[in-house]
């Protein structure tokens, strides 16, 4: 029987960060916007009722619960959003205090994606702006000063953990914005050399190595970025930073952020033969959504029709584009555990139940 990863990605903001209190004051994290979600259109699918409730997910007993559930539906890897700004980790609470505590004793596993990405006034629903028009906070880049230490940080409380997924016996690091990155190094010569720098440091510890994954950006853009690639250069850049593979994080990032899903899905998945070009190893990706009116009041577009049905159907494109490429690691992504405030979780609600997560167990609960 084959065996797949089945890896969600996690947004780490429903637990109380004092850096954020600004942005969600009643101290519970961003449940302060979900608790506030209407309906913007006829047929909107507001409000985003969770289904356990409102959890504290940096507490140990609620992701031991969020473990349970996952591995009982076929899903054995979480992959952190991780957040480092004005040179100090972010929203670390969930991952330090409640999930890799959690994870003790059992054989799941996490692994990092660096949101390397500005902060802005998006997160706060009370500015109503968007994305292209949203005011910077806090900058994302970083230059080789802050870079060296930041990582050393990350494979001493990290990397080296047991539950630390790998592949090819070398630990994975995802990088949400490497347009931001290339912008805060100086460019795609000193980013290559800071890849080879972090490569090494992984083999100074005594791990194999280390496994570099981007998330695919051929357009250049994405739901959130403080830098683009120039026009017509993302294949080269792609190719040129040696990239150990990629995946994606949301379909909006290669579809758009309206429309039907069936339509908006298949765009997407459409893209993941180029996306193979570029970056020689890709790993497949479902998401489940995209609604981000929960944060702009006066958005009046989302996508729509989105089912567990249709869902599933991207499942199994996923895992037939595993089975067709047996020589690279049976991993595909998932967006996401918990992206309340962008439409995008597998969590149970009051609308769908768990039929959400019985899609993963139905493609891949055999493995």
């Amino acid at each position: 029987m084959k065996q797949y990863d089945i890896a969600a990605y996690i947004w780490p903001s429903y637990h109380y960060e004092p850096r954020m209190e600004h942005f969600w004051p009643e101290k519970d994290g961003e449940w302060y916007t979900v608790r506030r979600g209407t309906p913007h259109f006829p047929g909107h699918d507001m409000p985003r009722l969770p289904l356990l409730g409102y959890q504290d997910e940096s507490d140990p007993k609620v992701m031991r619960e969020h473990i349970k559930l996952a591995r009982e539906h076929g899903i054995n890897v979480f992959i952190m959003d991780w957040y480092w700004y004005e040179n100090a980790a972010c929203f670390e609470r969930q991952l330090n205090e409640g999930l890799i505590p959690a994870l003790e004793g059992t054989d799941s596993k996490f692994f990092l994606m660096w949101a390397n990405h500005d902060v802005t006034n998006l997160w706060d629903m009370h500015n109503d702006t968007s994305y292209d028009k949203a005011d910077i906070q806090m900058t994302g880049q970083v230059d080789r000063k802050v870079l060296e230490p930041m990582f050393n940080r990350v494979i001493q409380k990290y990397l080296t953990h047991d539950n630390y997924y790998r592949i090819d016996d070398k630990p994975v690091f995802s990088i949400f914005d490497y347009p931001n990155l290339i912008k805060g190094l100086g460019g795609i010569q000193e980013t290559t050399d800071a890849f080879a720098w972090m490569r090494q440091r992984c083999k100074d510890e005594g791990m194999s190595g280390l496994n570099i994954q981007a998330i695919a950006r051929l357009g250049g853009g994405g739901v959130e970025g403080g830098a683009t690639l120039e026009k017509g250069s993302e294949f080269q850049t792609a190719r040129a930073l040696g990239f150990d593979g990629a995946t994606s994080y949301q379909y909006c990032m290669d579809a758009g952020e309206e429309g039907d899903y069936v339509t908006w899905a298949h765009k997407a998945i459409s893209t993941w033969e180029n996306n193979e070009k570029a970056y020689e190893t890709f790993y497949p990706h479902a998401s489940i959504g995209w609604d981000n009116t929960h944060r702009n009041p006066s958005q009046k577009t989302a996508v729509r029709n989105a089912t567990p049905d249709a869902f599933e159907a991207c499942l199994w494109k996923a895992r037939q584009y595993l089975d067709n490429h047996p020589d690279q690691a049976p991993l595909v992504t998932l967006n996401s555990w918990n992206e309340w405030t962008e439409g995008s979780y597998l969590l149970p609600d009051m609308r769908w139940g768990y039929r959400y997560l019985q899609a993963v167990r139905n493609v891949f609960g055999d493995s």
